[in-house]
């Protein structure tokens, strides 16, 4: 039985139900309860956290499987960096609040601490994985259990600050949650389950962002030839260069069935946010030339998450009708947590991790 019957219930649905109708939420609801009464989901009789093994190819990411406490989120020790759809919060606060669980980790980074490295590490050696499995992306998950706890909890206390990578709606929600069940609840003391919710927190130095590229179906009235004009005039163009751009300041363009190399020198602004190349992009390109003031909102351009590589762009150019696509270098780590640092949001699809974490894998009661 697939977890899909849980988070997107809609699937047990009549087709046309609308996605946000109570019956949807209720349908999860009485899924989730049937995992548990099938003995598919069982709780714990402990305090234990876990740790999450992800390997793709040759690059192996391990987090922290543990909770969270909202007040860390509230008072910015957990750092975000994008800005949330109400729609969307809305949604999964409703989900959240019905089931009375999170099923969905926030996606956590933290920088390297080395005796937190030193207390975990060893840990995958000395027993078997209680889960092991490649799944159909042939990403190798494993987890093991955490019986340290205490430790683990005085180590991670002296961490400073830790940084959303992914989850912002899943992490909002559940804040919001726990906030109406604290408004709910007149002897509330700030140790019931509903004030922490689930988390996978990864050292930074594992963590690998794939590049978020961008397609725009027209030229905003412009020519191929008086486009690529407009661009030499901003940037050193060369011609066939790498579809995946090597380095920062570097963006591969597809125009006209022909690939363009665009570079050009450090910006030098104190904002960390103006000096991502997407805001290059955007800043010099996509609204100047082509007229796209918002990218979050327009429907003149799409984002293609870079697991899908350049030849994607091609396809989307020769075969889909846009008319010119443009292969990003990813976002680094140190740089998203810098615009967080800074109270500063990044723009939007500027980050794409991979691998995924796995919804349902482990999940957290509320009560």
């Amino acid at each position: 039985m697939s977890f899909l019957h849980i988070n997107h219930s809609e699937i047990d649905l009549p087709v046309g139900t609308h996605l946000y109708a109570d019956a949807v939420y209720a349908q999860a609801a009485e899924n989730l309860a049937n995992f548990k009464k099938n003995g598919w989901l069982v709780s714990e009789n402990r305090p234990l956290m876990y740790l999450y093994s992800q390997t793709i190819g040759d690059h192996t990411q391990t987090g922290l499987v543990c909770c969270c406490h909202i007040d860390d989120y509230i008072k910015n020790v957990i750092k975000k960096h994008e800005l949330t759809r109400k729609d969307k919060e809305d949604d999964r606060t409703k989900h959240t609040a019905t089931i009375n669980a999170n099923i969905g980790p926030v996606f956590i980074a933290y920088r390297d601490v080395d005796a937190i490295r030193q207390i975990l590490a060893p840990i995958p050696k000395k027993s078997p994985a209680i889960y092991d499995f490649v799944d159909e992306l042939k990403v190798r998950h494993q987890v093991w259990p955490v019986e340290d706890v205490a430790t683990v909890e005085k180590l991670f206390a002296k961490v400073p600050v830790c940084y959303i990578a992914d989850g912002h709606h899943r992490s909002a929600s559940a804040v919001r949650v726990g906030a109406e069940r604290r408004a709910a609840n007149p002897k509330h003391t700030g140790n019931e389950e509903y004030n922490w919710f689930l988390s996978v927190i990864f050292p930074a130095s594992e963590l690998k962002i794939l590049p978020y590229n961008r397609a725009v179906k027209d030229l905003n009235g412009l020519s191929e030839a008086d486009f690529l004009a407009k661009i030499k005039a901003l940037f050193t163009v060369t011609e066939n260069p790498d579809p995946s751009p090597k380095s920062p300041r570097h963006i591969s363009m597809y125009l006209g069935q022909k690939w363009y190399g665009l570079s050009w020198p450090e910006v030098k602004s104190s904002n960390p946010v103006e000096k991502l190349d997407v805001s290059t992009l955007k800043n010099q390109v996509l609204k100047p030339l082509l007229g796209i003031d918002d990218p979050r909102t327009s429907n003149r351009i799409k984002f293609i998450g870079g697991i899908r590589g350049p030849q994607e762009l091609v396809r989307l150019v020769e075969q889909k009708g846009f008319a010119v696509a443009f292969s990003m270098y990813p976002t680094i780590v140190d740089q998203l947590m810098s615009i967080a640092d800074a109270g500063q949001i990044m723009p939007p699809k500027s980050t794409w991790f991979e691998p995924k974490l796995r919804t349902g894998l482990l999940s957290h009661e509320l009560n």
